[in-house]
Formats: C-alpha cells, sequence, structure tokens
C-alpha cells in the first residue's frame, strides 16, 4: 500500500483555496477567507496558465507562484485598442446605452461569443475601446492550496 498523495491531473476534481493578485499589490479574486473553491480541471473555470500551474502538484501542497505578465495574460497589444464606429457600437452592443469612459463593453463578435473593451475615448462618430485583458502587462501571483485531489 502506498500513502502517496494523490497528484492533480488534467481531468483532476480539486477542493483548493486560491488567489490570484497583482505582484505585490492587491487580491484579484481570492477564496483564502471564506469557502474553499470545488472545480474540474479542463472545464474553463480556471485560466489555462492557472491550470497548468496546478498540474503535478499532490493533495496538501500551499505554494504561491509568480507569473511575469507574458505568462498570465499576456503583455499589452497597441492593436487592441481600436476605434468602433457609433453604428457597429449600436448593433452589436445595448442599444441606446450611455457609455461613460473606462467602462467596460461588451460586445457580439462576428462569430458569435462576446467579447469586452475598455471605453477609451468616445468621440462624434466613433469609441475609441482597449481590447487588451484588463490584467494584460501585468505580472501576477498565484496561491494556491491543495484541500483534496479526486
Amino acid at each position: 500500500m502506498s500513502n502517496a498523495s494523490p497528484v492533480v491531473n488534467e481531468s483532476s476534481y480539486l477542493t483548493l483555496h486560491y488567489r490570484l493578485a497583482v505582484a505585490g499589490g492587491a487580491d484579484i479574486v481570492t477564496t483564502f477567507n471564506g469557502t474553499p473553491a470545488t472545480l474540474m480541471l479542463g472545464q474553463g473555470q480556471l485560466a489555462p496558465f492557472l491550470e497548468q500551474r496546478l498540474i503535478g502538484l499532490p493533495e496538501g501542497t500551499h505554494q504561491t507562484f509568480a507569473l511575469s505578465a507574458l505568462e498570465a495574460f499576456g503583455e499589452r497589444n497597441p492593436e487592441l485598442i481600436q476605434a468602433v464606429s457609433k453604428t457597429t457600437l449600436e448593433q452589436n452592443s445595448v442599444p441606446g446605452a450611455d457609455y461613460a469612459v473606462g467602462e467596460v463593453v461588451e460586445f457580439n463578435a462576428p462569430k458569435g461569443g462576446r467579447f469586452a473593451g475598455v471605453l477609451l475615448e468616445m468621440r462624434d462618430t466613433s469609441a475609441v475601446f482597449d481590447f487588451n485583458h484588463p490584467l494584460a502587462g501585468q505580472p501576477l501571483q498565484f496561491e494556491v492550496k491543495l484541500i483534496s485531489v479526486l
């Protein structure tokens, strides 16, 4: 009989505490103050780059990972700052909405699905959006405490 702890694989069912924070800064999300999370890997409940960090960890692990911007949500891409005509905005978001600068606006994507951008500037006939992930360009810390691995 082996007493080896179960180890996380690509389809593990986990109970864990986790915390994602801006490196050296504020928590983005944490479960450490409340109920642990239960999730199944490969279901998109955690970002793939976070799931990758969990693979191979034994039950009971409590570890903090430093993620560079590139390892996390990627570097900021200047090409993702784009002007959208007000007509396109009307047709693909909430019609007649009065958006404020700094607000996150959700759009219908051309082939179905949705994407979001932060409104940077409202012009006469268009609006300028930043479609980078809000956490792009930021190094992150990912702390995890694996309570159970099935």
